[in-house]
Order: C-alpha cells, then structure tokens, then sequence
C-alpha cells in the first residue's frame, strides 16, 4: 500500500504518554515513505511493521524527535536525513536489514539522537577484522562502534552507556573527525545488501498496475532500465521511485520525440 495523503490523513493522530503528537502508520505494508508533508507537525511516527527499505524523504520536520521503525526492510539510510530531522532524539530500528557497520555512519549526523535501538540487523553481528583486542566479540564490536560515531547516545538497545564503554570505543574507532586506521577500514566497507534494482523493481511492483498502462517503446524501456542501473545515490533511487510510484516516467526517458512524460493509454 502506497503511503499517501489520503492515507495520512486517515490514520490515527494522538498525544502519546509521553505528551508527544504521535502519528501512527502501523501495519499498511507501506514500501516507502512518501508524501509526509500532508502530515503535518508531529512528534512521532510510528511506522513499525511496514516494507520500507530506505529510511528518508522526509521534507524538513524539526519537530520530528521520535521514528518507530521496527520491523521494516530498511537497508540504507539517506544521508541527507539528519538535515531534514535534526532534533531527532529516539530511533527504533528493531528487525531491520542494515548490513554493514558503515550503513550505520549517518546516524553520526543525529547531534541530539540519545536513544537508539539496532537489535536484529545483520550490522550487530558484524565481525570486525584485525581488532585491537582479540577477544572481544562481534556485539561487543558493533556497540563500540556505534558509541565511537555517536558521542550523543546514552541507551544503546536499551541498555545505559557507561564511561568506561566510550572510552574503549574511542581507542578502537577514534571519533568521527579523527578516526583510527581500524576506524577507516571500516567505513570503506560499503553495504552490498541495498540493491539498487531490487529497490527500484520493488517499487515498480508496488505500482505494477500503472506502469503496464504507461505507453512505452523498447527504446524507452532500455533507457529506463539503463537510468535504475546507474543510479549512484539514494537521492537518484528516489527521484526515480517517486516518478514511477506516481505512473510517470523519469525526465529524460521519452526518445522518439514525444514530450507527453504522463502519456497513459486510454
């Protein structure tokens, strides 16, 4: 089910206990996240038990201080979310598809993100080669990773972070400005779980019932395939998934001299 503004707005809108204006989106198998700005101002949102794979398109939304995104499919998360969430404080990210420790670098751009939750993503398992102490284990790895990129967390999979767990991590990993050689090697370990194609083709399916009705060439379907393969950003995947999620073609698709982008068969 497509997240939309009539979708949105006949979704549940309450003051949570914690006296946040929460927006629930529990439950509607939404594969991604789109047309916020109907929503309005809120605290919250609750989006657990979704398929959303990229954790972004957010318009600005400074008031956002709570995402509950458990459950989902999320395996890349946009760089440029911290600029559109900055007061971002508690992020559930429970039962996800965050592959690597790196996937995990954006989150360092949250400066008031104090409670985070990453249980059951293949992330937390991750062994980290040539480490400093051999007998640390691969948790043990992830949690000092995740203290050394964000200085702000406090409870980490709702467990309190002790002194003695940041002053480990920053021998380990360093800081985000200085980080260590072991720090390095990680972050150029980049996440092979995030394919563009399936992320494209899973949002194509989603809308499969538009884009049979779209009116296009061999030509054209080529040049659309070629644009999903090169995509080299999130930003790119989402500009894309937006036009086809809307039945349109991408800008720069139509070859045979026909400008009509929306044409649609009648």
């Amino acid at each position: 089910m497509r997240l939309t503004a009539e979708l949105i707005n006949n979704s549940l809108s309450y003051l949570n206990p914690l006296k946040e204006r929460e927006l629930d989106l529990r439950g509607h198998r939404i594969p991604a996240i789109e047309n916020l700005g109907a929503a309005g101002p809120h605290d919250a949102i609750d989006f657990t038990d979704n398929d959303i794979q990229v954790l972004g398109n957010f318009p600005l939304s400074p008031r956002i201080s709570t995402l509950l995104l458990a459950h989902n499919r999320i395996a890349a998360i946009q760089p440029s979310l911290p600029t559109a969430i900055p007061n971002l404080r508690n992020l559930v990210l429970t039962s996800n598809n965050l592959s690597e420790l790196s996937d995990l670098e954006v989150l360092a751009g949250f400066p008031r993100l104090t409670h985070l939750v990453l249980i059951d993503n293949p992330a937390t398992k991750k062994e980290v080669r040539h480490c400093l102490d051999a007998s640390t284990n691969p948790l043990e790895n992830y949690r000092y990773w995740v203290l050394a990129r964000c200085p702000s967390v406090r409870f980490l999979d709702y467990q309190k972070v002790k002194l003695a767990e940041r002053v480990h991590a920053t021998e380990l990993f360093g800081t985000v400005q200085e980080p260590t050689e072991l720090g390095k090697q990680i972050m150029g370990i980049k996440s092979k779980t995030f394919d563009v194609m399936t992320s494209s083709n899973a949002a194509t399916g989603a809308n499969s019932s538009k884009l049979s009705r779209l009116k296009l060439t061999d030509k054209e379907r080529q040049k659309l395939q070629d644009l999903i393969k090169k995509a080299t950003s999130l930003e790119e995947i989402i500009r894309l998934e937006k036009a086809l999620n809307e039945g349109r073609l991408p800008a720069g698709i139509i070859v045979d001299g026909d400008d009509d982008v929306d044409a649609m068969e009648e």
